[in-house]
């Protein structure tokens, strides 16, 4: 079994409830559960900045899925949920994204794991950080990154 982190965001619908309902899709899927769960955080949105606030959270997994099918899995959910991609950085019902599977680094067309932003997004780092204190990326703390990476306009949106 692989050790994974999933970064969840959802700015459209009723979006506490787009979260809970990708969780529990997540821990259906084969040879997976779900370990921990953040806290949930509200954010101002990153890339295209004229939409509504995100809720962000991360969760830690434990599955038998590879990395590719583990993301065709999250793309699965991403659709039964209601997300369409139509513009780069847009609003969305749920973004389900694989920060971190196990030690490995995958760079493929569609795949890249560590995730290529992760240390740049104070709302991926901060609810990481919360579920994996002593974990690092790229050989630095998430506290490192943390202070190196805006955290305006985050807050706790609801406590796990």
């Amino acid at each position: 079994m692989a050790d994974a982190f999933i970064s969840l965001g959802s700015n459209m619908g009723d979006r506490l409830l787009n979260l809970k309902n990708a969780i529990e899709k997540i821990q259906g899927l084969e040879d997976t559960n779900v370990l921990s769960k953040s806290s949930v955080y509200e954010t101002e949105p990153w890339g295209l900045e004229e939409q509504d606030s995100f809720l962000n959270m991360c969760i830690n997994i434990e599955t038998g899925l590879s990395p590719r099918e583990l993301l065709q899995k999250l793309l699965g959910i991403e659709s039964e949920l209601g997300r369409k991609r139509i513009i780069r950085w847009g609003p969305r019902t749920i973004d389900l994204d694989i920060l971190i599977y196990d030690d490995i680094s995958v760079e493929e067309e569609d795949l890249l794991i560590p995730h290529p932003r992760i240390s740049e997004r104070a709302f991926v780092l901060m609810p990481l950080e919360e579920i994996a204190a002593g974990m690092t990326i790229n050989g630095r703390s998430i506290d490192y990154w943390l202070k190196k990476a805006s955290n305006q306009g985050i807050a706790v949106y609801e406590k796990e």
